[in-house]
């Protein structure tokens, strides 16, 4: 099922992506799904009279695990971590898909990371890897937007990956969806730049689960962006990055000046 949040004439709403006899649709879902349940309003809208919006905004955090896979590492020079490497993005870096992406005047290397990402649907703390699919409520698709040089200068990764427009979602959860073994790929423009696999990633997503949930305790609608694969790179003002993940779609985004 793919749930999706979206603005028409009036408040953002969410509703479930179907088909009406060959016109792509939404359902209305009367509230939010993560704390009102899939309860359908009866009022489908076609989904080109609709712009998406992220999928969720979390009310608390994103979650992030820096280095899952190896290759990525090593293309920074930097080694694979024992156990998952984890900081955090304000809520405030989410956009939604479509929605562009501000490159700062303080940096001169902002770089892409395609992700897929986990979408937390219930409170939790000290979660087993075997339980962990009890906690995710769907799977969504992320860009880890960062600012290479202010990460290599501050030594850590707030303000590198924190900016407003950051953290590009989207363009909708899925719910019925195996994370182990799907394509990961990052375009900028028409050329492929990232091409991975999540059977790739040093810690799946239930250890990831397992070991943030350790720590702290993880709310309904936060997200957990898994790592990125090798091949991450620099874009500039007036470029289009896409990613897309086998399964869910692909979540684009442009690049702008902050001064526009």
């Amino acid at each position: 099922m793919r749930i999706a949040r979206f603005a028409g004439d009036d408040d953002p709403r969410f509703g479930v992506i179907g088909d009406d006899n060959g016109v792509p649709t939404i359902a209305v879902l009367n509230g939010d799904p993560l704390y009102a349940g899939l309860n359908l309003s009866g009022q489908k809208i076609p989904l080109a009279d609709v712009r998406l919006l992220a999928p969720v905004i979390p009310r608390s955090k994103v979650v992030c695990v820096g280095r899952n896979y190896a290759a990525h590492a090593a293309e920074l020079g930097n080694d694979v971590p024992t156990e998952p490497l984890i900081f955090l993005k304000p809520n405030t870096s989410v956009i939604g898909p479509g929605e562009p992406i501000f490159y700062p005047d303080q940096s001169e290397d902002v770089h892409f990371e395609g992700e897929l990402a986990v979408v937390i649907g219930r409170i939790c703390r000290d979660i087993s890897a075997a339980d962990a699919a009890k906690v995710i409520f769907g799977y969504t698709i992320g860009n880890d937007v960062t600012a290479r040089d202010l990460q290599n200068k501050d030594g850590q990764w707030t303000r590198a990956k924190g900016f407003d427009t950051f953290c590009p979602l989207g363009p909708w959860i899925e719910t019925d969806f195996d994370p182990s073994k799907v394509q990961v790929t990052t375009r900028l423009g028409e050329e492929i730049k990232q091409d991975g696999n999540t059977s790739d990633m040093v810690f799946t997503v239930p250890a990831i689960i397992e070991y943030v949930s350790s720590f702290m305790t993880l709310l309904p609608g936060d997200v957990i962006l898994t790592g990125t694969p090798d091949g991450v790179g620099p874009m500039t003002v007036g470029d289009e990055v896409s990613v897309t993940i086998e399964g869910i779609g692909t979540l684009t985004n442009s690049v702008v000046s902050r001064e526009q």
